[in-house]
Parts: C-alpha cells; structure tokens; sequence
C-alpha cells in the first residue's frame, strides 16, 4: 500500500491537517508520536530525559516501519523523523511525502498553544537562546529538499487538504453508495490486485482493453491480479471510438455471463477513454450495476476521462448518447504507462490538460514547458523516456484536481460540471464529421479556439482576443486549432443540434472568456445566426 506522509517542522499543523485529510480520503490517520508512545508506554518528553535523543529515534524508527507494513493511512511524522537515512529510505519505499511549510511566526504562535510538550524546544522558545530559530536555520536544507511542498500559510484546512491530495496525486470521490478512489503515480501498477482486494472487490474479474493496449499492458495487469487471488479473464476489443458500440458491450455481457460475474465481482478497463466508457457501461448494466475500476494508460484518460463516472457507447449519429453515470471504484493512474505512448496521443490528452488549466487552474500553463519540444516530434513517436516522472505525476494529478473539484460539487452534471464539457459541443462535431479521422483531444482543441471566437463574436469575452492566446498555447504543443480543411462552423451545426448537452431544446456550451473563466450558455446558435431547432 503507498501511505501518504505529512512531514514538516514542529508546530506546522501536520497532525491537524492529516486528521481533517484522512476523513476526507475515507483513510485511518496515525500520529507517528503517539505511536511511539503508545509502545513505550511513556511520553515523549519521558523518552528523551530517560534515553536521550538517540534512543528516542531509534524507537520512531521501529514505529516508522510498523506503520509502514500497516493498512494504507494517513501518518503525521514527527519534525525530525526523516532526518535519519534509513527512516527517510522506509518513508521512500513506502509511499509519498509531502513537506508543510509556513513562517517562523507562525510556527512560534502554534508551538505556543501547547507548552512543555516538545523535548527539543524544552529552554522555551521566548527564551533569548532561540531555539525554534536554531531548529529551523538547522533543518532549513532538510525541509527544502523535498520536492513536494506545501505552504499552509493563510489557508483554511479545507483549502490544505484540498492542495495536499493534489500533492499526494490521491483523491477520493463520494459517488453513491461506493466511493472512487483516484491515485496518480509512477510505478504503481503492481499495486493494482492489494488496493482491489482492500476495496473488497470479489474473487473474479475480467480485464477489458483494446488490441493495441492489451499486448502492452492488459496482459500485466491480468497477472497482478491473478497474483492477488483474482480469477482472471480478459476481453479484447478494435482499437478506437469504433467499439464503442453495443456490439462490444454484448462481447462483455457475454465474457461475464460464462465467467459467473456476480454483483461482488469486478469488471477492470485498461487504456484510454473508450476503454473505460465502454467497460464502464457495461459494469453499470451486467446486473444492474456491478463494480469496475479504470487503468487508464493515457493522458487524456489520466487527467479528464476515467474521473467521474461518466459511462457510455456511441450511436452512428451521435457520441456517447446511450450511458449512465457509474464511477469506478479505482483510478489508478501510472504514468509510466505513458512511455509507450505515441506523440500524437500524448498530445490529446495535453488538449484536455489545457482545458482544465482555461476552466479553473491558470497556473497550469505555466507547467507546460515540461513539455517543450514536442511539437516537433512526429506523430508516431513514441517516449520511452522521460526526463522527470515526478514532475509528470505533479503534472497529471494537478490537471486531474480541476476535474476531481468539479465532480465533487456537481456528480450529476446540474450546474456547474458542465464547465468540463469546454471544446466538446464543437469538437464531438469535428470528430464524427471526419469518421473520427480527428482524434478526440484534436478535435477538442479545435473546439475550444472555435468555442472562444463564439464568445468574442458575442461580445461575452473578459479578454481581448482570448481565442489567439488559446491557439497559441494549444498550437505551441503540435496542437490543430482549426477546423479541418473544407469544413465551416456551419457544418458543424446540424451535428451540434443532436448534443446531449441541450436543455429546453437549447444547445449549451461551456464558452471560455478568458484564462481560468469559463461560463455555461444557452442560445448560442440562433444567437450567432444559425436555426437551432432545425433538421
């Protein structure tokens, strides 16, 4: 299990924070301190006047690693765990870490609420010796080594929870009567069969991706599962939106049918969107609903398609009209995966990162140049290596958040969820009429440039020219950020008319005004001319 660490200096906040963390992420939390007291049977301050500082440690060393062989949690470690190698190489090994972080003043004003209780700031900290400042001026290199921080200066607890699942690229969904639980990293494939098993998933499975993926990695994860008890059976299906049909989903019905699926087995999607809209409807209706989970190998499934819930096949007029909401219970993201991944598919889900970072996270776009590059590879390279995993797990998991936040408000699509659907009114257009010629992040981006000029054209923009900064982001990735040669937006509109999106038969788009400010808006259509309720 990858246990998620909250470290820092003394007074930080680490405990309060990590019990408010562990309620929101359905998680047991530790405090590592009370660990070792609980097996001393003394306090720390005891621990310290009876064996010094060496003798402390060596007993949170041995607490550090029951915890670590423990149930995932939540574990609050003391302000100098770490500082011993073999502490900080158990903590590696185990999971992720994450550094609080916020000035000396406010450090001193919590370390004040709760006198006499920290053996190594025991002179007192208003004392002219200091001894806070000399900690903190010691351990400053220590802290700062690690690469994932987090400033809880002027937060609420909510907005640090919030940043730290972020930073641990784990979240959890509420969604009905089981929760999805969504993990980003590198290298945790092989964690697959325990966090299904712990989740209680049932003793079979059958493990649904399509031709190209299943090679690469369906094959391993039928392994991992087998390992972990699983009886285990696969179902291939063609490559491409093309399976997103029926047809496929009867292929599973079937699999199920002679493997004995029951309402506690388990369906698991490998790949990229389709892959998991597909296996997603068909767990939703094999029994009126049994579990699934996604493993999504690419990066536009990573940070947009295999979060909330939304499962679907297509009809020949129309993507994704037949569906039901029904969430996985596992995301697990592995971007090492996405070594195998072609430029040109990288780039689409790079598509949907931008329109995550245009609904609700700007700054995103200053992660970008992690990316530089890229828009002179050919289309069928493939990255078989990457310079900074962490930096692309820090990358997923942030586009993934902006997602994660809007599902969490709005499960359903009633309100605001529908920011999400940015690029997609035109581009679902572009896609179906190029017979999916354009690739779905392709055509998104496409559609986002068209979206923006829509709302220019209609005077809604807060940004002057909001549609050439968009182009010339999506455009800096080898991005298309126009429409296919031959077509207008005038052809897109009788394929607009059909979108499932519309309410009071009004088609709805999500137009974006500026960077980080998108608004939802009916009438666009007739608004710009065009008959909205014809044909």
């Amino acid at each position: 299990m990858r246990q998620l660490f909250l470290y820092g200096p003394p007074g930080v906040g680490k405990t309060t924070l990590g019990k408010v963390l562990a309620d929101r992420m359905g998680l047991p939390f530790k405090d590592l301190d009370k660990t070792v007291q609980n097996a001393a049977g003394k306090s720390v301050r005891e621990i310290f006047a009876e064996e010094g500082e060496e003798g402390f440690r060596r007993r949170e060393l041995a607490a550090l690693k029951e915890v670590c062989a423990g149930p995932r949690a939540v574990i609050a470690l003391g302000g100098g765990t770490l500082l011993q190698e073999e502490a900080a190489e158990t903590a590696k090994a185990a999971g992720t870490v994450v550094c609080l972080d916020c000035p000396l003043d406010i450090l001193r004003s919590h370390i004040n609420m709760t006198p006499g209780t920290r053996p190594l700031l025991a002179n007192g900290i208003e004392s002219t010796d200091a001894p806070l400042e000399r900690l903190m001026e010691k351990r400053a290199p220590h802290y700062a080594s690690f690469t994932r921080r987090l400033d809880v200066a002027g937060l609420s607890l909510d907005e640090m929870a919030e940043r730290a699942e972020t930073l641990f690229g784990s979240f959890r969904l509420p969604s009905g009567d089981v929760p999805s639980e969504i993990e980003v990293g590198a290298g945790i494939l092989d964690t697959l069969g325990e966090r299904l098993a712990a989740l209680g998933a049932g003793k079979r499975a059958v493990v649904v991706a399509d031709a190209n993926t299943y090679p690469l990695y369906g094959e391993t994860v039928v392994k991992i599962l087998r390992a972990s008890g699983f009886e285990t059976s696969s179902v291939t299906v063609e490559a491409g939106e093309k399976s997103k049909t029926i047809e496929s989903a009867q292929t599973i019905w079937r699999r199920c049918l002679l493997d004995g699926i029951g309402r506690d087995d388990t369906l698991v999607a490998v790949g990229g969107g389709v892959a998991g809209d597909l296996t997603g409807f068909a767990a939703s209706t094999w029994l009126r609903g049994v579990r699934w989970a996604n493993v999504p190998t690419t990066l536009l499934s990573m940070v947009d398609a295999s979060i909330g819930g939304k499962t679907g096949i297509d009809l020949p007029e129309a993507k994704n009209m037949i569906g039901a909401f029904h969430a996985p219970s596992l995301v697990l993201s592995d971007v090492e995966t996405l070594l195998s991944l072609p430029v040109r598919e990288f780039r689409c889900g790079l598509a949907e990162a931008v329109k995550h970072a245009v609904i609700g996270d700007p700054d995103l776009v200053s992660r970008l140049p992690l990316f530089r590059g890229l828009r002179d590879l050919p289309p069928e390279a493939t990255f078989d290596s990457l310079a900074d995993m962490d930096a692309l797990s820090a990358f997923v998991a942030r586009a993934a958040a902006v997602k994660v936040r809007l599902v969490s408000l709005d499960p359903f699509e009633k309100g605001v969820r529908a920011k999400l659907n940015l690029g997609h009114t035109v581009g679902h257009a572009v896609e179906i009429l190029s017979d999916f010629a354009v690739e779905h992040g392709e055509a998104v981006s496409i559609g986002m440039v068209e979206e923006a000029a829509m709302a220019e054209r209609l005077g809604l923009s807060s940004r002057k020219g909001i549609s050439e900064i968009i182009a010339r982001i999506l455009g800096s990735l080898g991005l298309p950020t126009a429409l296919p040669e031959g077509r207008t937006l005038a052809d897109c509109v009788p394929v607009m008319r059909h979108d499932k999106k519309k309410k009071g038969g009004t088609v709805r788009f999500a137009l974006p005004l500026d960077i980080g400010e998108v608004s939802i808006v009916g009438g666009v259509l007739e608004d710009l001319g065009f008959d909205e309720k014809a044909g």
